[in-house]
């Protein structure tokens, strides 16, 4: 046999164990609420390509080649098990296993390593928490994907309406138009399921998820009760209303809490999950998930300074075109983006420098920011520039975040590549705040420049998502527990 041969023998024969994975972890995610990781992505409703994709990722990240024949023994183990709801890391149980040298069995250290979400110890299942979404865009629709995604349990998190304005045409028109572009999108490709218009009664279905979609100008005019919704969470993807007068208007007949998608103003509470989301008061009813870039620049900054100390620092976004900006010249309230966004670079301003503070108010280094948007649509990059309160090297800076992005509380916000023929193209989908280059990646004694790309649409999409499951209460504990 040659050795082509041998390869496609050894394909074949992975594609035969990741076959086998996939009716393990869409159990254990339907009947006991396990959400199955590799390296903190998610495995739920994979395809087998996907599973070895992802599993082939591993050796560039964790440095060393991780194989389906090595994981399937701790999901198997996983399923012995009288787990609650919870996320699991096989790409973690498999890299600690290595390590251990206790000679336990697989299933003995599984068992040792999530006893968190075992017997007594385990979180039971909870009823679903009702989400609104006001606005149906950019923000909203991605934000749509992934609430419909994660309601396989039905433990979690429950879109049940969308409220849009009303439109000139006819409803019904409106009505297939919107699950049109739920279903299409230029970027972010088909969606992953199956939607249906039901016109008669002005829904959505998408997946088996019914979205009542609720046409109305102004908050006022909704009464959430009046559809069944309760206790709900209401997310503004609108931005036209930025501090806590204007956002309370959201608290209306059924709707508990309100979270904003773009940076808030006054004392509304400015959120980055994985670095200040544990500060968030049980009766805090309105808070904003702050800024893409905001999101993208401070979890790199907190591994950094919780590191080697920041003195100083300066961010430069190049940041994808919004729909903010005008595709032909025309006027624009702001100077320069009323320019042709798909042909020009337009230098404008970015609030996510002066955001650092309320998210790291331990912080006390001066962090300054500008920006500049280009013609691609989707995938941005921050130019981080740090004055750092010791000396250091090139390697131990990536070593350094290469560990972050791995093992650290910070690990779903924190991604690494070390592809030496990455674009911005390469991230669209990526489910991470920010991703550290670490070709680009530049250090002279105290001084540090990182490059963090960042889906600028998806990723912070699904921030979002990760601070609203904490304040619903549907976040759940991650194994083997990530080391502070």
């Amino acid at each position: 046999m040659t050795v082509n041969d041998d390869s496609f023998t050894n394909w074949k024969n992975r594609e035969e164990i990741a076959e086998s994975m996939i009716p393990i972890i869409g159990k254990l995610h339907r009947e006991r609420d396990v959400t199955v990781l590799l390296h903190s992505r998610s495995l739920v409703n994979k395809s087998v390509v996907s599973l070895l994709k992802t599993h082939r990722f591993a050796r560039q990240i964790a440095g060393a080649e991780l194989s389906v024949t090595e994981t399937l023994p701790f999901l198997q183990a996983l399923t012995a098990l009288d787990l609650g709801p919870s996320q699991i890391d096989i790409g973690l149980l498999a890299e600690s296993f290595r390590a251990d040298d206790r000679g336990l069995s697989v299933a003995e250290f599984t068992a040792e390593a999530v006893a968190g979400a075992t017997g007594e110890n385990k979180i039971e299942s909870r009823e679903g928490r009702d989400v609104v979404l006001y606005g149906f865009g950019r923000i909203g629709r991605l934000v749509a994907r992934l609430l419909i995604e994660k309601a396989g349990s039905g433990n979690g998190l429950r879109l049940r309406a969308v409220v849009v304005r009303k439109s000139g045409g006819r409803a019904v028109e409106d009505l297939v138009k919107r699950a049109s572009l739920l279903r299409r999108d230029s970027i972010h490709g088909q969606f992953q399921g199956t939607i249906t218009v039901d016109e008669a009664n002005g829904t959505i279905v998408a997946n088996g998820n019914v979205i009542k979609v609720i046409y109305a100008n102004d908050p006022s005019e909704v009464d959430y009760t009046a559809y069944g919704i309760k206790d709900a969470i209401l997310i503004d993807n609108t931005g036209k209303w930025r501090d806590r007068e204007g956002l309370s208007q959201h608290l209306r007949p059924g709707i508990d809490k309100v979270v904003l998608t773009a940076p808030g103003k006054g004392d509304v509470p400015n959120i980055v999950h994985g670095v200040n989301h544990d500060t968030i008061k049980p009766d805090e009813q309105i808070l904003s998930c702050a800024s893409c870039t905001t999101n993208a620049i401070v979890p790199p900054l907190k591994a950094m300074a919780d590191e080697y100390g920041v003195l100083r620092g300066h961010v430069e976004t190049v940041h994808s075109f919004t729909n903010d900006q005008n595709l032909l010249d025309n006027f624009h309230k702001a100077d320069r983006r009323g320019r042709s966004a798909p042909l020009n670079m337009v230098i404008t301003e970015t609030g996510a420098a002066s955001a650092v503070a309320k998210a790291l108010p331990d912080l006390k280094a001066p962090i300054t920011g500008s920006s500049i948007r280009v013609p691609v649509p989707d995938v941005s990059i921050a130019i981080l520039s740090l004055r750092l309160g010791r000396e250091t090297t090139r390697d131990e800076v990536l070593e350094h975040l290469r560990d972050v992005s791995l093992h650290s509380p910070l690990k779903r916000q924190i991604d690494f590549t070390t592809a030496p023929d990455a674009v911005s193209m390469d991230f669209v989908g990526s489910r991470h705040a920010s991703i550290v280059d670490a070709g680009a990646t530049k250090v002279d004694g105290d001084n540090a420049i990182l490059y963090l790309w960042y889906d600028n649409e998806f990723g912070y999409s699904c921030q979002v998502i990760r601070v609203v499951q904490h304040v619903s209460g549907v976040e759940y504990p991650t194994y083997p527990v990530p080391v502070a």
